[in-house]
């Protein structure tokens, strides 16, 4: 059965719905194709079931652990079967209002499921029709990373698919161990979140520490804070092999040269993730990919083959965008746009604010002080501890730090770095601030409303020119 569409996506994730949405206000007939679940990861496995959990960890931890004097622990009955069902419900209830029925009441939009693939004639097939489009738009996704190591294959293990609704990854029980594989935002947010819920957690990261790509000042303060909570980081490790063993797992690697064995009743790897082009016949339509797997696109999301575009995780960090929902969903907008309005605008992935949901969150924007130098700035820097900001101590949670790198000629701001409470809605007035050229002064002559977290950011401005810890509250 052939059919014919103005755009043809592959995926129907953030990326996808964003572009299909876009298209349909511009007019055009739109077809997404699905193997998996409507809605893709974020929605079904990734973002929303993730933060759901954490931040029931949270409130149990909280209750076990009250931060004021006068407060004392209450016990609190931990049934996680019952935790895993409302996350299944939470998830259902979102992709049926955000996706399902955004589908089911357009007249423009149709999602077919199946494996799709581009045919050697250009068209793409899927579940036995022949789909053609004007335009076409790979948003397949990425799906987690599967390490070359040893017996992995004999050997039972989880990824971040546990979050899954409704699928046999899903993890219903908790067990009594965990060893996680990698050091990265999946393996420290889930980790954090097991180890909150009783579980005894070890953590094995092959670089020295965690969080390689970010400021020591971070990688150094939530170390601590997660080992405070009594989770083993063990850096610098080379995993050689995996083995099961009277029912546990068994992890074998190289620590300081020396022979070291780890084992727990279940192993996690979080090791990074690959892209969904595996399959998808990217050869018959010209599309190229890079050594790993991911689409290349230019600066306006356009792939190697003509009428043809790629955006979302698929692109990993062509046209410098990041493995984030928003910037796919930003993305797939864009392609959109540029598909059909005539006219054709850069991705601009200059300003992109991240945050790591531990508990406190850690939240970045612009460069690191290493990136920077890299990129021919002479810049110049200061921290400032969380200890330092009247909101952190009126709530007694101070810790944390806070990082601003500044363009040293130009003063303007290039990047900031926190851990701390709230760290995740604080930057996104970094983000503004950098997006718009502001310089250190700009964040000390803005009033900030006392006491906040957001203050942090005019304290560590301060702190380029006087002793922050030398000041009466909200003086500049």
């Amino acid at each position: 059965m052939d059919e014919a569409f103005d755009l043809v996506i592959l995926g129907s994730g953030s990326t996808a719905f964003a572009a299909a949405l876009r298209a349909q206000e511009l007019g055009r007939t739109v077809v997404m194709t699905e193997s998996r679940t409507l809605g893709g990861t974020c929605v079904s496995r990734g973002c929303l079931p993730s933060k759901n959990l954490i931040e029931a960890a949270r409130v149990y931890w909280d209750a076990l652990h009250p931060r004021f004097p006068g407060l004392h622990p209450q016990g609190m009955e931990l049934d996680f079967p019952a935790l895993v069902r409302q996350k299944d419900q939470l998830v259902e209830a979102y992709r049926e209002k955000r996706y399902a029925s955004l589908v089911r009441d357009s007249d423009r939009i149709r999602v077919y499921e199946g494996h799709a693939r581009f045919t050697p004639d250009g068209a793409v097939e899927v579940d036995g029709r022949r789909l053609h489009g004007q335009h076409y738009l790979i948003a397949t996704g990425s799906r987690p990373a599967v390490p070359p190591v040893e017996g992995l294959d004999r050997v039972p293990y989880l990824t971040s698919d546990l979050l899954t609704s409704g699928e046999s990854e899903e993890l219903r029980e908790l067990p009594a161990s965990l060893v996680i594989l990698g050091g990265g935002y999946i393996a420290l947010e889930l980790g954090q979140m097991f180890s909150r819920f009783g579980v005894k957690v070890t953590l094995l990261q092959r670089s020295r520490r965690i969080l390689a790509g970010h400021e020591p000042e971070v990688s150094q303060a939530l170390t601590g804070v997660l080992a405070d909570e009594g989770i083993r980081i063990v850096t610098g490790v080379a995993v050689d092999s995996v083995r099961e063993v009277d029912g546990q797992v068994e992890v074998l690697a190289q620590r300081a040269g020396q022979p070291t064995t780890y084992r727990a009743d279940r192993l996690l790897v979080a090791t990074g993730r690959v892209p969904n082009t595996d399959g998808l016949g990217l050869e018959h339509a010209g599309v190229r990919t890079d050594e790993r797997g991911f689409v290349v696109v230019d600066e306006y999301l356009r792939t190697t083959a003509p009428n043809v575009w790629a955006a979302g995780d698929v692109i990993d960090h062509h046209a410098d965008a990041q493995l984030a929902t928003p910037v796919g969903a930003h993305d797939g907008v864009l392609v959109a746009m540029n598909a059909f309005s005539g006219e054709l605008r850069r991705a601009d992935h200059s300003v992109i604010p991240r945050t790591i949901f531990t508990d406190p969150q850690v939240a970045t924007v612009g460069l690191t002080e290493a990136e920077a130098h890299a990129r021919g700035h002479r810049c110049t820097c200061s921290s400032v501890p969380m200890d330092l900001v009247p909101r952190a101590g009126a709530v007694r949670d101070t810790r944390g730090v806070i990082k601003m790198v500044l363009d040293a000629d130009t003063r303007r701001v290039i990047g900031v770095s926190m851990v701390g409470r709230d760290a995740g809605e604080v930057i996104h007035e970094a983000a503004m601030a950098i997006r718009l050229g502001a310089t250190v002064h700009d964040f000390i002559d803005l009033v900030h409303v006392y006491p906040t977290m957001a203050e942090a950011l005019k304290i560590v401005a301060l702190s380029f020119f006087k002793d922050p810890g030398r000041l009466s509250c909200c003086a500049e």
